[in-house]
């Protein structure tokens, strides 16, 4: 099972020796998912935190109407779940649905707490990622309020440059709520002002 990734993200905040690395290899596993499975589905509780090897991930909900909101999307090196589902135990408010073929390290809900006892310093780790994943979810919120659409839609391609070319047009649409269509506009006047 090849976890070196995972690894060197977590030896960013922590290091952990030989037999704890061991430890948590026996506690962990790798799943294979088809471009459009589901990892985690609205209403269906989270079991597993995942750490994405390969591929590409939404996360999304449907609204009454039917209508897709995408929340965010993850590729290699960055984790996905319903998180509030995952903590709570609770039905999970997103979808999770892979983008692409992907591989994912999975880390139980059962699992966590095992590796939190025997490897305390893992828990500072996880703190670590929800901190960021926090932060970055209040500055979305504050561009979404802020800034325009065209600004919006530059910051995200400046920010995930290798996301941006492997999704569809109206999933980046989605993802600033705004349409396809005007979305098209905006691309077309950045191309005039070159």
């Amino acid at each position: 099972m090849n976890i070196e990734p995972l690894l060197n993200s977590i030896s960013k905040y922590i290091s952990l020796n030989d037999q704890e690395i061991e430890y948590f290899k026996s506690k962990i596993f790798i799943r294979k998912y088809l471009k459009g499975q589901y990892i985690v589905q609205q209403g269906d509780v989270c079991k597993y935190e995942c750490y994405v090897l390969s591929g590409c991930t939404k996360t999304f909900y449907v609204d009454q109407e039917g209508h897709e909101h995408i929340i965010m999307f993850s590729i290699e090196d960055w984790w996905t779940s319903d998180m509030g589902s995952f903590i709570s135990q609770t039905p999970a408010d997103f979808n999770v649905q892979c983008l692409e073929n992907s591989e994912l390290i999975m880390i139980s809900h059962d699992v966590v707490e095992d590796l939190y006892r025997e490897i305390p310093k893992l828990e500072r780790f996880f703190r670590k990622i929800v901190e960021r994943a926090f932060v970055a979810s209040q500055k979305r919120i504050v561009r979404n309020f802020s800034l325009t659409a065209k600004d919006q839609y530059l910051y995200f391609r400046e920010q995930y440059p290798l996301i941006e070319q492997r999704i569809p047009q109206y999933m980046i649409a989605s993802y600033l709520g705004i349409t396809k269509e005007f979305l098209s506009k905006i691309k077309s006047q950045l191309i005039l002002e070159q």
